[in-house]
């Protein structure tokens, strides 16, 4: 199903999202999770991630009746998800648009966990409480904390990702700048990110 892939991005907005994921454990990922930290825009959007935890996947078909979910079969290839399968360890994203669009709305990602813990998809050596995970904006819209959105996207940084990082950067804690370089300095043998992390290049 390859030419579904080359359908066009209507993105639905964190506060549209919201009003479809109420009652369900999830949080707004990627590039619009860095905006909702910064608390302004930053950019232009093509798609918009909404991250939840793989063991709660069946939620999201849930919260989006009335849609088609098509899951990403590596390497590349989309496939219907059927009501109630549950998807494989390499499938982690699930491609969303209701019934007779013609346009995606909505990515779901999904991530990692043990217990009570999350575990990054990436190196499973870096984790952190569940509980932890998230912050709230003031009108309610859960998104990934800024640091590990950084960190999901510290692996290859493109020119936004690196104005993601500028922008955000000043915002984050003693305590989030610490956890931020750790987890890069364990997943990566070196990193331009480390030295403005340490304070060393505050440019």
């Amino acid at each position: 199903m390859r030419q579904l892939i080359e359908l066009p991005w209507d993105p639905l907005t964190p506060s549209e999202v919201a009003e479809l994921f109420c009652g369900t454990s999830w949080w707004i990922a990627g590039g619009h999770a860095i905006e909702l930290a910064a608390g302004r825009p930053l950019r232009p959007h093509s798609d918009i991630d909404v991250a939840l935890l793989r063991r709660d996947q069946l939620a999201a078909q849930r919260a989006l009746t009335g849609w088609e979910w098509w899951a990403a079969d590596p390497p590349g290839e989309l496939r219907p998800w059927r009501p109630g399968e549950i998807l494989p360890a390499l499938v982690q994203d699930v491609w969303c648009r209701p019934v007779g669009s013609d346009r995606w709305r909505v990515q779901v990602m999904l991530d990692e966990s043990d217990g009570d813990e999350w575990i990054f998809r990436r190196d499973p050596r870096v984790r952190r409480p569940v509980a932890t995970l998230t912050h709230v904006t003031p009108s309610g819209i859960p998104h990934l904390a800024p640091e590990i959105q950084l960190l999901h996207k510290a692996a290859a940084p493109r020119a936004k990702d690196e104005a993601d990082f500028a922008a955000v950067l000043p915002l984050l804690s003693a305590g989030q700048r610490r956890w931020l370089a750790e987890a890069i300095t364990l997943t990566a043998d070196a990193h331009p990110w480390l030295d403005r992390l340490h304070g060393n290049d505050i440019s």
